[in-house]
């Protein structure tokens, strides 16, 4: 007795399944797929792969753009958690506290093989994917960071003095350096600690070390 018809990666064929069902599996198939292949990757060939017609896809998704929108749902706005933005402007702790459980929690949230790629991939072609996301990075983390810096060293705040671009880049300094750890692990493949706590915390430590020191020079330069 037979197992019944596999696609081609030997998964089973998908029949008989509710609207909403199929739906949900397409959306979790083209995650898996984009994150393998880029959104160069054809709706066809994503068909194939699910062991259904192409048409299949367009009752669900009206155009690739429409399912591309959903990944990016999916995959980056889930993901995002709602109180991130409030810690990093809870004054009963420490700045570098707020920023240390941030990243701690970040990287537990982001640092997924499908989540990584496909940041990249996106960044690397016209779906606005990337963007969006940092935006949201800047508005909820970098330029409250940047306030609450200010208001721990006695800076005049961004009413009196408008935000500058070097004080953001050293906000988003210590970003990158975080998230360079899941480009070395998920597109480089390159060995990085399988632990990332105490490397988090090295990395929020020392970026402090230096930025008291370096905001409140740019407080001087511009007095």
């Amino acid at each position: 007795m037979t197992d019944g018809p596999k696609t081609e990666e030997g998964r089973p064929r998908r029949r008989n399944m509710r609207a909403a069902d199929r739906e949900q599996a397409i959306l979790e198939e083209a995650v898996r797929f984009f994150a393998e292949h880029g959104f160069e990757g054809q709706t066809r060939e994503l068909a194939k792969r699910m062991g259904i017609s192409h048409p299949a896809i367009y009752r669900h998704f009206p155009s690739k753009e429409a399912l591309v929108e959903r990944v990016y749902e999916h995959v980056y706005l889930s993901r995002w958690q709602p109180a991130w933005g409030p810690l990093v402007q809870d004054r009963s702790l420490s700045l570098e506290a707020r920023l240390t459980r941030f990243y701690l929690e970040y990287v537990e949230r982001v640092f997924d093989y499908e989540w990584v790629r496909i940041f990249v991939f996106s960044g690397l072609k016209s779906f606005d994917i990337t963007g969006r996301y940092l935006a949201i990075v800047r508005e909820q983390i970098i330029e409250p960071a940047c306030r609450e810096l200010r208001h721990e060293l006695g800076l005049p705040p961004e009413a009196e003095r408008p935000l500058q671009e070097r004080e953001t880049e050293m906000f988003w300094g210590l970003h990158g350096r975080i998230f360079y750890l899941a480009i070395r692990r998920f597109v480089y493949a390159t060995p990085t600690p399988a632990l990332l706590d105490d490397v988090v915390r090295d990395a929020v430590e020392g970026f402090f070390a230096g930025a008291r020191v370096l905001m409140t020079g740019l407080a001087v330069d511009r007095g």
